[in-house]
């Protein structure tokens, strides 16, 4: 009986899995960053930068970067604090000049429309468009530094920057490596078992003068260009996978059988994996 009960186990396993594979995303991808139906130009002005938006600015870059169409003028060089009291402190760039693949800047172009302390982008409501799913329903918030607690308050937001470093060893992180070039390598017996059941779906960043390390920014877990459905590759396979608040991976905490958005956030916290407790179980 055990025996049955396991291959059907493993039966409705692969038929969830085919089912996601083929995931079609029932809204425009971008969702909430339409920008209610402004789309691309909200973010990436195609003339004059912020002002093309609307925004006055005496930023004499505006827009030279990445044709950045909100005013990234009050985000330079500020400090903020993110995480577990404060710890994970982010000092961002005096101005846009490291460009747009600059991971300091990425978090500053993000802070500009998300941060709703320091100043505020009219485009936006400070509630998410998508619901919490199951029971909680309700929106959550979308301004980090005015979310109803004490303005500017950001200990209570996930960790990016420099400090925000992603290691191998030890009690909560993989049996993992990071190369001479500050690569993560999903290398070891769990962790590359885990790649087998999940995949490897974030995109961890490198801060300036940190090269030798593996860090968090903004879009290690967010992909600002698709909010419903990632493309890339779960348990090995190739499609395409429904996920919710532009995760950058399979993400489905609205299924009550699901282990999807726990695996998502496994990608960097091995040390509260299944396989790192000797438990190999296959996505759902």
């Amino acid at each position: 009986m055990k025996k049955v009960i396991l291959i059907l186990a493993v039966v409705f396993a692969a038929m969830t899995m085919a089912m996601a594979q083929n995931y079609s995303s029932p809204t425009d991808v971008l969702g909430a960053h339409l920008v209610y139906g402004r789309g691309c130009v909200a973010c990436h002005s195609p003339h004059s930068g912020a002002r093309g938006n609307g925004i006055a600015t005496s930023d004499k870059t505006t827009g030279d970067v990445a044709l950045w169409g909100a005013d990234v003028q009050p985000y330079y060089s500020q400090t903020f604090k993110f995480g577990d009291a404060g710890g994970y402190p982010i000092t961002t760039p005096a101005n846009t000049l490291l460009g747009a693949h600059d991971a300091g800047t990425g978090v500053m172009f993000c802070l500009s429309c998300h941060d709703g302390n320091i100043a505020v982008n009219g485009m936006m409501t400070g509630q998410t468009v998508e619901t919490i799913p199951n029971k909680i329903g309700g929106h959550a918030p979308t301004f980090l530094g005015n979310d109803g607690n004490t303005a500017g308050d950001y200990n209570n937001d996930h960790p990016v920057g420099p400090v925000a470093a992603v290691g191998c060893g030890g009690q909560y992180n993989w049996d993992c490596q990071i190369d001479g070039n500050g690569n993560l390598q999903m290398n070891g017996p769990a962790s590359s078992q885990f790649v087998k059941d999940y995949g490897f779906t974030v995109s961890l960043a490198k801060f300036a003068g940190q090269t030798q390390k593996t860090q968090v920014a903004c879009t290690t877990c967010h992909d600002q260009h698709s909010m419903t459905v990632y493309t890339g590759k779960i348990g090995l396979v190739q499609g395409t996978w429904q996920t919710m608040f532009f995760v950058r991976g399979y993400y489905n905490p609205g299924s009550a059988t699901s282990n999807s958005a726990a695996q998502f956030c496994r990608n960097c916290h091995g040390g509260e994996s299944n396989e790192m407790h000797n438990s190999n179980l296959p996505t759902t």
